[in-house]
């Protein structure tokens, strides 16, 4: 039993009403992901607190919440265009509750009626993927920089204050088949075509070969 209900005070009573009247209102949980599914953009999640059962005798144990099902993934995107990745099991996350039932929005789109009554609901949650507790913060945030990137820091895409935009990847570049090795070596199953360009001071368009004549291999040299 609540020590608070045997005070005879009206403030203090109106106060455990209210306190026990918030308990049922959901609004955000840490979560953690236990399976993704990319065909319906949905989240299995594991409410990452626990919850305190008092028992008659008032002693307490902690409960952990049943999972939550269906929750919608919140993907940046927008006038045609999307950023998305690939939910892992073990993610860490943010949901949030919706104040009235989503069922019917999430059923049909666009504007429906509400499928039951309920109000900020556990059935109701959305997943923000990238909230980090503490043993699990990113290393290596970089500073003055927005960066497209592996959670390790080894692969990544750079855009930085002094205009540049720089591409870090151990395992290369594939670019529409052209193969971009770490080393900067180019690989590609295709032509190449090119315009003006110099090469070792020799230009592409009008470099000459001195024995071409002959058929006799020889270096370009520069042309007039």
């Amino acid at each position: 039993m609540d020590q608070r209900e045997q005070i005879g005070n009206f403030e203090e009573a109106m106060m455990t009403m209210l306190d026990g009247r918030q308990t049922s209102i959901w609004t955000s949980l840490p979560g953690i992901i236990q399976s993704f599914d990319r065909a319906k953009m949905t989240c299995v999640v594991q409410v990452a607190l626990s919850a305190t059962q008092t028992k008659k005798d008032g002693t307490q144990v902690q409960l952990n919440f049943p999972p939550l099902l269906d929750c919608p993934v919140i993907f940046p995107s927008g006038g045609g265009f999307a950023l998305t990745f690939d939910l892992q099991q073990g993610d860490e996350c943010l949901v949030m509750f919706a104040s009235r039932c989503i069922d019917a929005w999430w059923q049909q789109g666009g504007v429906q009626p509400q499928a039951e009554f309920r109000m900020h609901d556990l059935s109701d949650g959305f997943v923000i993927a990238g909230a980090f507790s503490q043993p699990n913060v990113l290393p290596n945030i970089k500073e003055n920089a927005a960066q497209l990137r592996s959670e390790d820091g080894m692969t990544y895409i750079e855009i930085n204050d002094g205009g540049i935009v720089k591409v870090v990847a151990a395992g290369g570049i594939n670019l529409n088949g052209l193969i971009i090795d770490s080393n900067g070596n180019l690989t590609t199953p295709g032509g190449v075509q090119a315009g003006t360009g110099t090469g070792d001071q020799v230009t592409l368009q009008t470099h000459r070969h001195p024995t071409a004549a002959t058929g006799a291999p020889s270096a370009p040299t520069p042309g007039t």
